[in-house]
């Protein structure tokens, strides 16, 4: 596990913390497009690697997929009866990615995500240690890598461009890290929790 009261961490909880006590009215969501009034309850895990440099654990679904299929995505997926958002992204990942539990500090529960296909998606930011063996699991993973959550936190970073979908402009977020394509929900999902945690508090300090 990583060491207890960790610079990373401890900094991330406070800032974590500090940018989630007010509102924000204008989070990104694709609430207007969804096309279900019923929607299932879902979490991801936001893997920080605790390294000079922090990264993030992403994921890229197989292309058989029923849902997403070939996008970037957190480990993640349904909550299952009887669990929280943390014991299923926490479950989800150790699935999909052999990523022990027992590794991740977990910081907390981040804003919920409601997708154009229907899933609420609650994010669940931890910390873990760096070059853990992950492992993929084939039948949900097709590969795993790590980007730097400096460049990711930074709204520069990102390309904007938009498509009509579902009789409207949909806007969405982009960005390109070494060969795999970043976007839609996973993206609006990381421009959501920069507004959280200020970018600057965190690599500046």
């Amino acid at each position: 596990m990583s060491a207890p009261g960790s610079a990373l961490f401890d900094r991330l909880a406070a800032l974590f913390e500090e940018g989630h006590r007010a509102d924000i009215p204008d989070l990104l969501t694709d609430e207007r497009f969804a096309h279900t009034a019923r929607s299932t309850d879902a979490a991801v895990l936001i893997a920080v690697t605790e390294r000079e440099k922090p990264g993030v654990i992403l994921t890229q679904r197989p292309q058989d997929m029923r849902d997403h299929p070939g996008q970037v995505a957190f480990p993640g997926g349904k909550i299952d009866a009887g669990e929280d958002a943390i014991a299923a992204a926490l479950r989800e990942a150790e699935e999909e990615i052999a990523l022990s539990p027992a590794e991740v500090r977990v910081i907390g529960a981040t804003d919920r995500y409601q997708t154009g296909t229907g899933f609420e998606i609650t994010p669940v930011l931890g910390v873990i240690p760096p070059d853990l063996p992950l492992v993929a699991n084939p039948g949900e993973v097709a590969s795993w890598f790590e980007a730097p959550l400096a460049t990711l936190l930074d709204r520069a970073s990102w390309e904007e461009h938009s498509v009509f979908w579902r009789g409207a402009e949909r806007r969405y977020l982009e960005y390109h890290h070494d060969g795999y394509r970043i976007w839609g929900v996973t993206a609006a999902i990381i421009a959501n929790l920069s507004r959280r945690i200020a970018y600057a508090g965190l690599f500046d300090a």
